[in-house]
């Protein structure tokens, strides 16, 4: 080892002390007699203090052990020590800190702002809490899925972080009698969440809203006022299963069963279906379900996998007029179309000549078909038994030219032989 290097074990021993000790200050309270903790005080204890504001703090020794003064005392704040030029000495026993411009606490348990004496033993100790008041809580929401629970969640502000311990409660009475209650079932949907589970009343409405407190202050949202019935939803449907609509190679059949939550209430639902390919994020989203429980999707990629998913909406619950809350989306669900048949170009397939009377009007009735079914997802009655009406159609049209193509072949036959007899 080079002379005049220390070894380990002298390098061990300058080691400051933990900081784990300190940074527990604020959380379990000061040190214990016995631990240097009363032979100092720090003033102002545990002051709670503005964002950008100043703080000045004194530390007094006792005089215990006798002679003790505050020659060689420091600062250290969340376990780092606090540059000399911040105190000075006020007399003999009393040393002085000055802070300005204070950013948020740290921890919101508070800072922890310690006096150490000359040998790094701790003198006494101070939580410092440094934040904002909290703001006026916004954008409540809530749901019920039995008609006799509520779930409700906020936003708790514009800014949201005030670095100190903000309490958040929800409460909720009657909107023309009865007192004032307060939810006790937190974070069940989110860090701003809450959950009331039974003995709510129908038909007569609720005012809700959400007071925030905290060391610096309080802020209260405004009032909403609701009818359970009116936010009633579901759990998404069960049982989505997804088929190939025989061999047609651009549909996809989706069917699923009511939500069963309900099933003992007056109500109505409607639905909502979306889809999207494997190797993709975009959903293309179906509307116009209306209240079946079957749909089939047209215009898809053949030898394509789809992802789908249907979501419930409950509305009309003993008269509600209101629209209803959706349900969130089912677990999705795949199935993929039959891979095309038809020679794709350049393959050898033989393209209709332009000069063929029909094969304009059907090639583009056919084209303008297909967009409209694209359009309207295949999901009413009525397309259906279009789609029906027009295959039958087709078919009838297909053979009706192979027969007369073939008559017309006979006939140029029948005439090539005539003047050989």
């Amino acid at each position: 080892m080079p002379a005049g290097r220390p070894g380990p074990a002298a390098q061990s021993a300058r080691r400051p002390p933990p900081l784990l000790p300190l940074l527990l200050l604020c959380v379990l309270g000061a040190p214990q007699a016995g631990s240097g903790a009363d032979a100092a005080v720090i003033s102002p204890q545990d002051p709670t203090l503005l964002i950008g504001s100043s703080l000045q703090a004194t530390c007094s020794v006792h005089g215990d052990p006798p002679g003790a003064t505050a020659e060689g005392l420091y600062w250290t704040l969340n376990g780092h020590r606090l540059p000399p030029e911040l105190s000075r000495m006020l007399n003999v026993s009393t040393l002085a800190l000055a802070l300005a411009n204070l950013n948020g606490s740290r921890q919101q348990s508070g800072d922890n702002l310690v006096c150490h004496a000359r040998d790094g033993s701790i003198l006494a100790g101070s939580c410092l809490y440094v934040g904002l008041p909290p703001e006026k809580p916004f954008n409540i929401s809530c749901w019920s899925k039995n008609m006799k629970d509520l779930t409700c969640r906020w936003t708790p502000g514009a800014h949201g972080e005030t670095f100190l311990h903000t309490n958040y409660s929800l409460k909720y009475k009657l909107r023309w009698y009865g007192q004032d209650n307060t939810c006790e079932e937190y974070h069940t949907v989110g860090p701003h969440s809450c959950h009331i589970p039974k003995d709510l009343a129908l038909f007569t409405p609720y005012e809700i809203w959400v007071e925030a407190t905290n060391r610096l202050g309080s802020a209260r949202s405004d009032v909403l006022t609701l009818d359970i019935l009116d936010v009633v939803t579901t759990d998404p449907p069960p049982e989505v299963h997804v088929s190939r609509v025989g061999g047609l190679e651009d549909q996809l059949s989706v069917r699923w069963v009511s939500p069963p939550a309900l099933k003992d209430f007056l109500f109505q639902a409607k639905y909502q279906i979306r889809y999207r390919v494997e190797d993709s994020v975009d959903w293309k989203v179906v509307d116009d379900v209306s209240n079946q429980t079957s749909c089939r999707l047209a215009g898809l990629k053949p030898g394509t996998v789809y992802f789908v998913q249907v979501r419930c909406n409950p509305f009309g619950i003993y008269g509600s007029k209101k629209a209803g809350i959706w349900s969130e989306w089912s677990h999705p669900t795949a199935a993929s179309t039959p891979r095309s048949e038809r020679p794709g170009p350049g393959g050898g397939a033989c393209e209709p000549r332009g000069g063929e009377p029909s094969s304009g009007p059907v090639r583009r009735e056919l084209k303008q078909f297909l967009g409209w079914l694209k359009k309207h997802a295949y999901c009413s009655n009525l397309s259906f038994r279009l789609y029906d009406q027009w295959r039958a159609w087709m078919q009838k049209s297909h053979k009706t030219r192979n027969q007369d193509e073939g008559i017309l072949s006979s006939g140029r036959r029948g005439a090539a032989r005539g003047p050989a007899r």
